[in-house]
């Protein structure tokens, strides 16, 4: 029923880990591995845990592109793309099966998730505590369909984080990050199927673990200018431009904790 998709890219230290706690969980699921940049490291790990290997070899280059790609490799009804830096709890994918039991309906189911830091695992902090705060309608899942709530949790910023979501492929579009975004990619995709009928199911309890550091892709990307464009882009999608300049600002501020 349920296919975690681990999207690989050059030579990441944590790729073992990620890959781990995909396959060390509490029920049966598919592990397999995708990527644009094969390499022997990739190719290594794959053997040593006996995954599949699936290759992009699409001409559209980006992350958006990688990520529908994962997305749509599997052939099973959940689909969570793991991230390579990234770990999953021991009963992630379980009680992301449960969910859709419960609302089949779903277009994506997310709980919430802690932060990997040098310190260890982070379960508050600034950040943390105001995507809870944004999120909070959606724990009534008898809403979660509704598209002013959906909406809710993406209006003063994103608040669904993109390795906690599973998509329940056949109630979502084939394409959902296509872009040239670079920074809001999945921002973009969550105000896409925010639009379709059907559940933003979030379970309200912390089921993995966003490894926060110097060398990750979120670190990355945030240090590219053309992030503050790309904000702007977004908040357009739900404010009138005087505000939607406002919040931009305002969120850049909220950026400064995915550092070390």
């Amino acid at each position: 029923m349920h296919t975690f998709v681990v999207l690989a890219y050059k030579e990441s230290k944590f790729l073992e880990d990620c890959i781990k706690s995909c396959i060390n969980q509490s029920v049966k699921t598919n592990v397999v591995i995708a990527t644009s940049t094969p390499n022997e490291f990739i190719k290594r790990m794959a053997n040593k845990y006996k995954m599949k290997v699936i290759v992009n070899e699409s001409n559209k280059k980006g992350i958006g592109y990688d990520f529908d790609f994962a997305k749509n490799v599997a052939n099973t009804k959940l689909v969570t793309i793991a991230h390579q830096d990234d770990i999953y709890d021991y009963n992630y994918a379980e009680e992301v099966i449960n969910a859709y039991k419960k609302q089949p309906k779903s277009i994506i189911i997310f709980p919430d998730y802690y932060e990997i830091r040098k310190e260890g695992k982070v379960y508050k902090n600034l950040n943390l505590n105001i995507k809870k705060v944004l999120l909070f309608k959606l724990r009534f899942h008898g809403w979660s369909n509704n598209r002013f709530i959906k909406r809710s949790a993406l209006r003063i910023g994103n608040a669904i984080s993109c390795p906690a979501v599973t998509f329940v492929n056949k109630n979502c579009t084939k394409e959902v990050f296509a872009s040239d975004m670079k920074c809001d990619i999945d921002w973009l995709a969550w105000e896409r199927l925010s639009k379709l009928k059907g559940y933003f199911y979030y379970i309200h309890k912390p089921l993995m673990g966003h490894r926060i550091y110097t060398g990750s892709t979120t670190s990355a990307v945030l240090k590219d200018n053309g992030r503050i464009k790309e904000d702007y882009e977004m908040f357009k999608k739900f404010w009138p431009k005087p505000i939607a300049k406002f919040l931009t600002k305002l969120y850049q501020k909220s950026e400064d904790s995915n550092n070390d």
